[in-house]
């Protein structure tokens, strides 16, 4: 069985709490990426997702240098490298999910997306059926 190891993005850019949250949508920009970990002394303490800047910051007219632990998603829900990949694809279906931080001994070591599932055809077709219900759920989610 294919592990997420296999396929997760390992280069994965981050920030800190105390980022301000205009600079971190720069680099989201700079990366082509709708989420950012934010990282304190190796550790995973939540993630910036663009979902967040809309909802947290633009629509609740919170100014853009405010710091990203104002408006950041703190309930994370991570996988380790060894996981496989229909576990994390089963894992984001349930939790209806987008995007996985793969985490070993508490550090963020890459990130893996459900997209990247599908579409390399890695899993069943649970992958297929999760990403097609996540796309259509219009509610508030955990990690983006």
């Amino acid at each position: 069985m294919t592990q997420i190891r296999d396929v997760m993005t390992k280069e994965v850019e981050t920030c800190s709490q105390s980022d301000r949250i205009y600079d971190v949508a720069l680099k989201m920009k700079e990366w082509d990426v709708g989420v950012i970990p934010v990282v304190e002394n190796d550790r995973l303490m939540g993630v910036l997702t663009d979902r967040d800047i809309v909802l947290r910051c633009i629509a609740e007219k919170k100014p853009p240098s405010s710091k990203v632990e104002e408006i950041m998603s703190e309930r994370l829900i991570t996988v380790s490298p060894d996981t496989t990949t229909q576990e994390a694809t089963r894992l984001m279906a349930k939790e209806q999910i987008r995007r996985l931080p793969v985490v070993e001994n508490g550090k963020l070591v890459g990130i893996v997306a459900l997209g990247d599932l599908a579409v390399r055809d890695l899993t069943d077709s649970l992958a297929k059926q999760a990403l097609s219900e996540i796309s259509e759920d219009d509610g508030e989610q955990a990690l983006h």
